[in-house]
């Protein structure tokens, strides 16, 4: 038992744990009510006693109380001063480049969300902001690709669908050797696992529409920062372009964070299970999990991470699609959907589904195959889910 004196402790003390900031950070009980669960303030606009003269509200666009409380929420748990929401992770990422200007340079990861690659190439290239794309396995080849034009290096860890792990804190020390700021899409990982502020990035993106919601009914975005000028160009993207969430879907992000911690253990236990289930499986060609020794970068991501997270993908011995299809088909307990993050386990096919607005010759280059499965592993009973996989492999092989 400690020993500790009740006079040595202080309020930061007791509220340092994860757990303890995922449930209580960013919020009070409602002072008009008691409330303990914030409220849902449905409203567009704010009864001001004179004309600019208000109680820090003035119209639901640039902010709302829900919405204060979430980001107050989410910037804890990242260990960031802000944190600022978007009514998507896409609409998060939007605000980022639109804060560059044209001629600037982004030099992105090679293996990430079809979704970010479909922005910057076809979204922003056309209004001359270009994106390279490189191995982050390699600081030294992510440094020499860095061009007096680069602004951003765009980071995913572990990558999407490649499950690809780079070390933050070395690309990081490069990239501001050159005075290029670093934003990590830590959507994977969730800062449960991974902290890619206190590893030196400027910029901590999340699609919380996944795994920060947690139960697959919401659609929102976040960026976390301790840049207050960062902070404040993302937030004029809010005010000026209306990328902001509504008070309700804040509200489920809210009640998603509260569990945060309790769910990721158990998708990373369900994970580590099936993951050496599927190692072990003859029809299994390679297994892309970052907790089996057998990954390439095992170590980093025992050093950078707490644990591996709960996402999989691995390609089939035959490297054949129609069997992989045929995989996706017999399944019971996974669904066969798009997204991740969720209570639920979900399995899809990147090259047909998130990912094949990327060229296939991009595909192929970065070595997303065809017979490429990727999953989520949901908090089921992993004897179930083990025996669906199962299952499914050996009927549709």
């Amino acid at each position: 038992m400690s020993n500790q004196s009740d006079s040595s402790i202080t309020l930061a003390d007791l509220h340092s744990g994860f757990g303890t900031r995922a449930v209580h950070a960013g919020q009070a009980p409602d002072p008009t009510s008691g409330a303990v669960m914030t409220p849902i303030y449905q409203t567009s606009t704010y009864a001001q006693e004179a004309p600019g003269k208000h109680k820090g509200y003035e119209y639901s666009r640039v902010s709302n109380p829900t919405r204060t409380a979430l980001e107050g929420n989410l910037a804890s748990l990242e260990n960031a001063e802000h944190g600022i929401a978007f009514s998507s992770g896409v609409a998060g990422i939007d605000a980022i480049m639109k804060s560059l200007r044209p001629g600037d340079h982004v030099l992105a990861t090679d293996d990430l969300y079809g979704g970010t690659h479909r922005l910057m190439k076809q979204v922003f290239e056309p209004l001359n902001i270009s994106t390279s794309f490189v191995d982050m396995s390699d600081p030294e080849a992510v440094e020499s690709a860095i061009t007096n034009a680069t602004k951003l290096l765009w980071i995913e860890t572990p990558t999407n669908p490649l499950m690809r792990v780079v070390d933050i804190a070395a690309l990081c020390e490069r990239a501001h050797a050159h005075d290029v700021d670093v934003a990590v899409d830590n959507t994977f990982a969730t800062p449960y696992l991974q902290q890619p502020l206190d590893l030196g990035a400027d910029l901590v993106l999340h699609s919380a529409t996944k795994y920060l919601g947690g139960h697959s009914d919401l659609i929102l975005g976040a960026v976390c920062t301790n840049d207050e000028e960062w902070a404040e160009r993302l937030r004029f993207q809010i005010k000026s372009t209306g990328a902001s969430p509504g008070p309700m879907d804040c509200f489920l992000t809210l009640r998603g964070t509260k569990t945060l911690h309790l769910r990721m253990e158990r998708h990373c236990a369900n994970a580590r299970r099936l993951a050496g289930m599927l190692d072990d499986h003859p029809a299994v060609g390679l297994v892309r999990y970052p907790g089996l020794s057998s990954h390439p970068t095992h170590d980093l991501a025992a050093r950078q991470m707490s644990d591996f997270g709960g996402m999989i993908s691995f390609e089939l011995a035959d490297d054949d699609m129609e069997t992989a299809v045929a995989i996706l088909e017999e399944v019971e307990v996974f669904t066969l959907a798009e997204s991740l993050g969720g209570v639920e386990s979900l399995i899809e096919h990147p090259a047909s589904m998130t990912h094949a607005s990327i060229p296939a010759d991009e595909r192929e280059q970065i070595g997303l195959t065809d017979s490429l499965i990727r999953l989520s592993v949901g908090v089921e009973t992993a004897d179930n889910l083990e025996a669906d996989l199962q299952r499914a492999l050996n009927r549709a092989v």
